[in-house]
């Protein structure tokens, strides 16, 4: 793993702002403008080599055996069901007066009562959800936004609330309470990353644990898709 002291340096910081611009742009590009191939596969690949190759390792971004993995489960829990209230409740009491619901993608709607398809879902969630986005995203920007900040703790922060926002336009298709809704969810997730000791698998639980919950309401019914 590069030493700190390095990553600290003027040349290494604005490589990684460089780095996250760039990133922003592709995920702006493909979800508002339509003109970049699928962000999460081009920022995971992109970022996967990045981190091995200026880092040394992918413990630079969070992704390391922890120290318990109890600690990180429970973490996990607490934010998915803190991300379940406040999406259920709390952003459709913001938004109801004046934006319309959030859109869901519309292979969700042939979950309901369709094993086959929820079980697609599953695998969807787990792979290209739970540990594509949060490598890209979490992973990836995250760490190079702060980066470009110096590495701070202050730095870690504004770095959260960076990717949130990019992380809520990273689902345009949802409209506009799904973008916030999704932007929120980020910042729960944020929290979580920082809290755990930026350790990855505990967004990685708790979006998988999110998504996986949501397919279960949905396929019976319980849930709409948005």
């Amino acid at each position: 793993m590069v030493p700190r002291t390095t990553t600290h340096l003027p040349t290494f910081r604005i490589i990684s702002a460089i780095e996250f611009v760039i990133g922003a742009a592709i995920v702006i590009g493909h979800n508002v403008f339509r003109i970049v191939p699928n962000e999460v596969l081009i920022l995971f690949a992109v970022g996967m080599i990045s981190i091995r190759l200026r880092n040394g390792s992918f413990s630079a971004m969070g992704l390391k055996r922890p120290e318990s993995w109890l600690r990180i489960l429970m973490i996990a829990i607490i934010a998915f069901v803190l991300r379940y209230l406040v999406g259920e409740y709390l952003i459709p009491l913001i938004t109801k007066n004046f934006w319309p619901e959030s859109v869901g993608p519309a292979e969700a709607d042939e979950i309901t009562g369709n094993i086959k398809m929820a079980l697609i879902a599953f695998l969807l969630v787990w792979t290209f959800a739970a540990f594509g986005e949060e490598i890209s995203y979490r992973g990836y920007l995250l760490t190079r936004a702060a980066e470009a900040g110096g590495s701070s703790s202050a730095a870690y922060i504004v770095a959260v609330v960076l990717v949130s926002i990019l992380f809520g336009y990273g689902h345009y298709y949802k409209g506009p309470t799904g973008v916030l809704d999704s932007a929120v969810g980020a910042l729960i997730w944020g929290a979580a990353y920082l809290i755990s000791g930026r350790n990855l698998w505990t967004t990685i639980l708790a979006h998988g644990l999110n998504d996986t919950f949501a397919i279960i309401m949905i396929y019976f019914g319980l849930a709409k898709a948005n």
